[in-house]
Order: C-alpha cells, then sequence, then structure tokens
C-alpha cells in the first residue's frame, strides 16, 4: 500500500513539476505514465536464504531485513522499486556496479545478477531507494564477455517470478545480507 501511496505522490510530483506531460500533441495521446503496472511484487528479504554461489546455505545478516517493492510495466520495459533496508549494516560491497540486485535463480540456487538498483542510502538501521528503470538493463558483470543484464525484459520477471530473488550485498556479508524469492 505505502508503495501504491508512493507512487502516486512520485506521478503528481511529477505532473506538477512538468505540465506539458498530459498534453496531447497533434491529436497523439500523451505518453503512458510507468506507474500503470502489469504487475506488482512485495518481497520481505531475511538473512536465512542467502545460499553461496554454490548453493549451500550461508549466514546473512544477523536481525536484517529487506522489503523490496517492485512495479514492472512490461509494455515498456520498466521496474519501479520502493527498497527500504533495516539492520543492514556497513559498507556495500559487489563486483556489479551496485550492491542491490534483482538476480535470476529458483529458490536455493545461485544465480546471475540481472538488474542492478541503486543502493538504498541512509544509516545502519534505516536505508531507503525509490525509483524507476528502464530496460536495457546492464550490471556491470560481464564474466562471459557479456553483461549479465543484456537480454533480459522485465516480462520475464511476470512469466516467473519464481525464478528471480532479490538481495544486496554488504562487506560482512558478500554473499547477501538479505535475499528473497519475487514468487
Amino acid at each position: 500500500m505505502h508503495f501504491i501511496t508512493l507512487a502516486s505522490a512520485l506521478l503528481a510530483t511529477s505532473a506538477l513539476a512538468a505540465p506539458s506531460w498530459h498534453r496531447y500533441d497533434h491529436g497523439k495521446p500523451a505518453p503512458s505514465s510507468p506507474f500503470l503496472f502489469t504487475s506488482t511484487y512485495t518481497v520481505i528479504a531475511n538473512p536465512n536464504e542467502v545460499i553461496n554461489t554454490t548453493g549451500s546455505p550461508v549466514p546473512g545478516q544477523p536481525g536484517a531485513i529487506g522489503y523490496f517493492n517492485y512495479g514492472i510495466n512490461s509494455q515498456l520495459d520498466v521496474i519501479c522499486y520502493n527498497i527500504t533496508l533495516k539492520g543492514v549494516k556497513g559498507p556495500y560491497q559487489s563486483l556489479a556496479l551496485t550492491a542491490t540486485h534483482i538476480h535470476q535463480a529458483n529458490k536455493g540456487f545461485a544465480g546471475p545478477p540481472r538488474i542492478a538498483f541503486p543502493n538504498p542510502i541512509g544509516d545502519d538501521n534505516i536505508r531507503r531507494s525509490v525509483g524507476c528503470l528502464t530496460g536495457p538493463f546492464r550490471t556491470g558483470i560481464n564474466a562471459s564477455g557479456v553483461d549479465t543484464g543484456t537480454g533480459l525484459k522485465v516480462a520475464h520477471i511476470e512469466a516467473n517470478p519464481a525464478n528471480f530473488f532479490t538481495d544486496t550485498h554488504v562487506m560482512a556479508f558478500s554473499q547477501g545480507a538479505v535475499r528473497g524469492q519475487l514468487g
């Protein structure tokens, strides 16, 4: 509910800042808003679901929890995010562009990051990140010579959300502070 309220507030603020957004130009409708979602996901990520690259459970950050809210518009290849981390302590660490991701893998398996989100900011008690990203996506991981975000469409997430998880990494818990499946 907070995510929908926040998305509405962002849309209203944008409309005030740029009133020409919703005008018609030569009989063409104004561009669609990315806040019209074709799907939404609410994930509560915890330290007990973290695994290493071989699929073995490893400890995440004790007491940490992540609230990952995603809104997808697959027609525009847009994903909006509202991420709140509680009790995630220490500096972020990842080989990717950021340390907060959606990875492609089923529960209990490791998989490559497919989308890199701006790391939530704040203190060791609460960190937040809110915004939207539009494909094509880039992660900065090029192990095989191709970025692991290449080819991902948010429609792939809609088609099989159980095949995707979200997480964040910090220096003391480089395998993940918290993790949670989208479906």
